[in-house]
């Protein structure tokens, strides 16, 4: 289990910082809930970030209402839940901050400035990772004036929901997650990805992780397979996997088990992705979409 947060450490000692006054207001949805009062721009005190954490294990996706917070202050927040991973495409980090990928459709003097098809196929962030990250936090910059929504799955009743001898079925099984799964095919239509370095590739070399992984944290089973990483079930035959992966990716974003998030100025986006898999709706050409996003480094899956 990874570590609690420091107020539920025993023996650990008050924290002087004062605290804020913030409601964590669930959604009218299958899950995720909005955070309103709080303001990331101030110290946060070990009891409020334990209620931040508690309320995100709880609801799988927060959103972060009115953070007018700088890149540093984000980066500064998300590494509170552990440390930052390095997107492979370094070409689109923000200045100064690597820790910090810019998504955006924006071009300027007909270069991208940032990944402008993240999230085109259903997936949980960084799974062709040994350690795939435990969760992403994307702050609104500029958004367009139609689209732009991003759609949560949530992958703990997408596993309750299946037939018992599906369960059954996948219960010990393991697939493989690679990076290289839709590049080219997303490389043969997008500006937004570059060939990749040896360097690159040495970075995102497949990895194999179970089909139902334990939540670390929480107990939970989730189904832990995506459209656009998961590339075949390990030690089946080729047709029984892509027959299973085909059953696995339906059952995984159902209507029943999705979230929309239509976007307002200076959200804050926070979701795990041990919990839910998500999904750009996509922006039309004309409209100008940016934000910005940290990912945090979880646990090997088990």
């Amino acid at each position: 289990m990874s570590a609690l947060p420091e107020t539920l450490q025993p023996g650990v000692a008050a924290d002087p910082t004062p605290s804020q006054a913030f409601d964590v207001r669930r959604f009218d949805a299958p899950f995720g809930a909005e955070v309103v009062g709080l303001d990331l721009s101030k110290p946060l005190n070990a009891a409020d970030f334990a209620t931040i954490h508690r309320a995100h294990l709880a609801h799988h996706v927060l959103v972060l209402r009115d953070q007018r917070i700088t890149p540093a202050e984000h980066v500064a927040f998300s590494r509170r839940f552990g440390p930052l991973q390095i997107h492979v495409q370094k070409k689109f980090q923000l200045a100064g901050t690597p820790e910090v990928l810019i998504v955006s459709n924006i071009k300027e003097n007909g270069e991208p400035i940032g990944l402008g098809d993240a999230g085109h196929y259903w997936h949980s962030d960084l799974s062709y990772k040994e350690r795939p990250s435990l969760g992403s936090l994307l702050h609104a910059q500029e958004l367009p004036n139609e689209g732009g929504d991003t759609l949560f799955a949530d992958q703990h009743a997408a596993y309750e929901a299946l037939p018992q001898s599906v369960k059954e079925r996948i219960a010990t099984l393991k697939a493989e997650h690679s990076y290289l799964a839709k590049y080219e095919e997303l490389r043969a239509r997008s500006p937004w990805r570059p060939a990749l370095t040896q360097a690159q590739l040495d970075e995102v070399k497949p990895v194999v992780h179970p089909v139902v992984r334990t939540h670390p944290e929480t107990g939970r089973k989730a189904l832990f397979v995506s459209e656009h990483f998961t590339t075949r079930i390990v030690g089946v035959p080729e047709n029984e996997s892509r027959a299973l992966l085909s059953l696995l990716f339906a059952a995984s974003t159902k209507p029943e088990f999705q979230l929309r998030h239509r976007w307002r100025p200076h959200d804050i986006v926070f979701w795990d992705n041990r919990s839910v898999v998500h999904l750009a709706a996509g922006t039309p050409d004309s409209e100008r979409r940016k934000l910005y996003r940290t990912t945090i480094e979880g646990d090997t899956p088990f």
